[in-house]
Parts: C-alpha cells; sequence; structure tokens
C-alpha cells in the first residue's frame, strides 16, 4: 500500500505557513496595541488587539506538538483533527477585525 504522503516537504511547508499566520497575530496585535495606549485610544479598541496577540502566541507555542500530532498521524494513517488550532486562528484574526473596527470607530 502506498503511503499517504510522499516524500516531499508538505508537513514542514504546512508547518511553516502555520508559524507565519501564529507570529503576523501575535506582532501584528501587540503593535496595535502599544499602538493604541500611546495614542490614547480607549481600552474597548485596544483589548482585541491584545486579544489577537495572545491568539498567535499560542498558535506559536502549539506549533511543535501540533507538527508532531500531524506527523504521527500521517505515518499511521489515523485522522488529522486541528480544529482546536483552526478555532484559535480564527478567535486571533476575529479579534483584530473588532480591533480595527473599533479603533475607527472611536477616532
Amino acid at each position: 500500500m502506498k503511503p499517504p504522503w510522499d516524500e516531499g516537504l508538505q508537513s514542514e511547508r504546512t508547518r511553516l505557513a502555520w508559524a507565519r499566520t501564529a507570529a503576523v497575530l501575535a506582532v501584528s496585535g501587540l503593535g496595535a496595541a502599544g499602538l493604541g495606549l500611546r495614542t490614547g485610544i480607549p481600552l474597548i479598541a485596544v483589548v482585541p488587539f491584545a486579544l489577537a496577540a495572545l491568539c498567535g502566541a499560542l498558535l506559536l507555542a502549539r506549533s511543535g506538538v501540533r507538527y508532531q500530532r500531524v506527523q504521527h498521524a500521517l505515518h499511521e494513517g489515523s485522522p488529522l483533527d486541528e480544529q482546536a488550532d483552526v478555532v484559535i486562528a480564527w478567535m486571533g484574526t476575529l479579534a483584530a477585525a473588532a480591533g480595527a473596527a473599533g479603533f475607527v470607530l472611536t477616532r
């Protein structure tokens, strides 16, 4: 039986894509929250950016474990379950959007 993956670097590229997503959420969330605090934007607009940064940091912290689970699932032929990471990424994205809306509405 042929394995469900080839010898390419698909898992590594996927891991790097998750790391980029996490880093962008963390850095942009921190930057926007810091900018908001320095310019006197109300906290209602700053808190979502801090939440986006927290989601990004959490995704980054989970990246090693996620990669090992994916490798194990591929080699064992078991199903992948990445729902928790997808929910965290969506929460971070929606928090960043809410922060941007709050930033615009409070200006």
